[in-house]
């Protein structure tokens, strides 16, 4: 398994997996605006079968984000995903980020279990969110 920052090329492998994983997918536009901000830390992880893995992370120059996980469920329990965070951490650390925040849905047991294994504590925090739609 190599990984590697995310190429254009790559867009239509990783909409594909995040739909095979269930994840939402990311509109291009989106990830334009994303990629002229921190690209390094948009990571594919590439097998001889493909993209297998993916993680879009961010920097806002105070806290880092682990925004999108995600690994082709057919490659899954091989150390994909621990890679992916493993390396999006080297280059957060690399970036000075002091500390790296995450969601996990209260009903997914398994992400729950799978952050905490890498050392994400739950926080008591209260997520508020709002969208902002064109106008």
């Amino acid at each position: 398994m190599r990984i590697r920052e995310f190429e254009w090329p790559d867009y239509d492998a990783v909409v594909a997996l995040w739909t095979a994983a269930g994840s939402d997918v990311v509109p291009r536009d989106e990830l334009v605006a994303k990629l002229t901000r921190d690209p390094e830390l948009f990571l594919v992880a590439e097998s001889s079968a493909g993209v297998a893995g993916v993680v879009l992370g961010t920097y806002d120059g105070r806290r880092g984000w682990i925004l999108r996980l995600a690994v082709d469920p057919a490659q899954r329990r091989r150390g994909i995903a621990s890679g992916l965070v493993d390396e999006l951490e080297r280059r957060l650390r690399a970036l000075g980020c002091p500390r790296i925040n995450l969601m996990v849905l209260p009903d997914n047991e398994s992400g729950l279990r799978f952050w905490q294994s890498l050392g994400y504590l739950p926080t008591p925090d209260v997520l508020h969110t709002k969208p902002m739609l064109a106008r």
